[in-house]
């Protein structure tokens, strides 16, 4: 099963943030992420933080093995051609290892502080829905275009009524999270969704952010039809069990 590290870009420095990520793709992880936020989500409301693309770009030169990406990126923050193309650059900065993480976003401050529209819940998913095809369409008109032909998209979320079927429709793998119940239960809901839209569900890879300590239930997420954990850490970046981890893999 695959691992990833999760790094979280509050109450840090860039300096710590690529040692760290540098150090977790000479370990062999199999990916890296941030998250896709202006402010922290937890702690000191106003502690340090850093925007999510400028980083995964200085992630994508820094580093050689694994993919990069965030977990997830909230489609409504940025122009979805601009997204594309973004996307498209930090593909071919890291090489071809880019992954295209998305959802329809969440938090609120973000969206007040930052001048977008929040909106509600379910328009917010209409946006992404109405949004894929767009990024989807623009990849394919730009030029160069991605490394290897196909940028893979991951959708993030757990709604099982819209989120799920988009996943289901359109991307190559799916976020949700745990305790180990939720994740297989959301699971089933995507297997669902793909025998009634006549998607092989062995298509997408399923992966689960968890808590390092989480990595004890490594097993259970995988016979809940896991095939990525994603270890999310905050400063300071302890990649030891991540390290033990792999070790035993």
């Amino acid at each position: 099963m695959k691992i990833g590290v999760q790094l979280h870009p509050q109450a840090t420095t860039v300096k710590a943030m690529r040692e760290s990520w540098r150090a977790a793709d000479a370990m062999g992880v199999d990916s890296l992420w941030v998250w896709d936020h202006f402010y922290p989500l937890y702690g000191d409301p106003e502690a340090p933080h850093f925007e999510a693309y400028t980083l995964l770009a200085a992630m994508a030169a820094d580093t050689s093995h694994a993919t990069v990406g965030a977990l997830v990126t909230c489609f409504t923050y940025r122009n979805a051609q601009l997204l594309a193309d973004m996307s498209r650059t930090i593909d071919h900065i890291s090489d071809g290892r880019f992954i295209l993480g998305i959802g329809s976003g969440w938090f609120e401050r973000d969206y007040t502080e930052y001048g977008y529209e929040f909106g509600t819940a379910p328009e917010r998913l209409k946006l992404l829905a109405a949004g894929i095809p767009v990024i989807k369409e623009r990849l394919s008109k730009l030029t160069p275009g991605p490394v290897n032909g196909h940028i893979p998209l991951m959708i993030g979320g757990s709604g099982e009524k819209v989120t799920l079927k988009l996943t289901a429709q359109h991307a190559d793998a799916h976020n949700a999270f745990g305790p180990v119940d939720n994740f297989r239960h959301k699971m089933e809901v995507l297997d669902q969704w793909c025998e009634k839209l006549g998607r092989n569900p062995r298509e997408i890879e399923r992966t689960v952010g968890i808590n390092a300590k989480d990595l004890v239930d490594a097993a259970a997420y995988e016979e809940a039809g896991a095939d990525h954990l994603i270890v999310m850490t905050g400063s300071p970046f302890d990649l030891e069990p991540v390290e033990k981890y792999l070790a035993q893999r």
